[in-house]
């Protein structure tokens, strides 16, 4: 199983609620915006304390509030693109891309498969959206992630460019990497024909 998550939080005066338990693959957090999903992701990855629930990711316990687990942001090893891209300015893609990993070993692998590798020397102010998502995916996957978090990966794309996204997305659960993808497109959810999660 990838994830096992139930849990329960606030979000100003909203409550925010989610319970689903999913196999391999890619798993789909669809919904319209507003709803929780990017707070569902921030209790998976420990940057919110949910108040009840647990969150287990490929069989390790990452929280369980009956139980007191609370593993640390660090420790749960996630792998998580922000749908900003959080990209440093002031360093170059290849450093971006490099930045938490533990060597440059995969470096030349890991721009091959997301199609950067002529970004590598280039100013995240030069990129494209498309070509900031895919350096940011690049950065999470050096980070040696257990999984991976992606948080409308493919919005304000052209159709061309969320065709390719939506390739990488399936090869990157292809390699056995638990993926879960928030998304308000039914059609992203289609595409992938993972599991798919409705809130809202």
């Amino acid at each position: 199983m990838s994830f096992d998550v139930a849990v329960e939080g606030r979000r100003g005066e909203a409550t925010i609620a989610a319970r689903f338990a999913t196999g391999p693959g890619v798993t789909v957090l669809l919904g319209p915006s507003g709803v929780g999903k990017t707070s569902v992701l921030h209790m998976i990855a420990g940057l919110v304390r949910p108040e009840r629930g647990h969150v287990r990711v490929g069989g390790a316990t990452l929280f369980d509030a009956a139980a007191g687990v609370d593993a640390p942001v660090e420790r749960r090893r996630a792998g998580y693109v922000f749908q900003d891209t959080r990209l440093f300015p002031h360093l170059r893609v290849r450093d971006n891309i490099l930045y938490g990993a533990m060597s440059d070993a995969r470096l030349t692998e890991t721009a091959a498969m997301l199609d950067i590798t002529p970004l590598l020397d280039r100013w995240p102010r030069t990129l494209s959206g498309g070509e900031a998502r895919r350096v940011a995916i690049g950065r999470a996957l050096l980070s040696d992630p257990a999984f991976l978090l992606l948080d409308e990966p493919l919005s304000s794309l052209d159709p061309a460019r969320q065709e390719d996204g939506l390739r990488l997305v399936e090869r990157l659960a292809a390699t056995g990497l638990p993926v879960l993808m928030v998304t308000h497109d039914e059609r992203d959810a289609a595409r992938l024909g993972g599991a798919v999660v409705r809130m809202g």
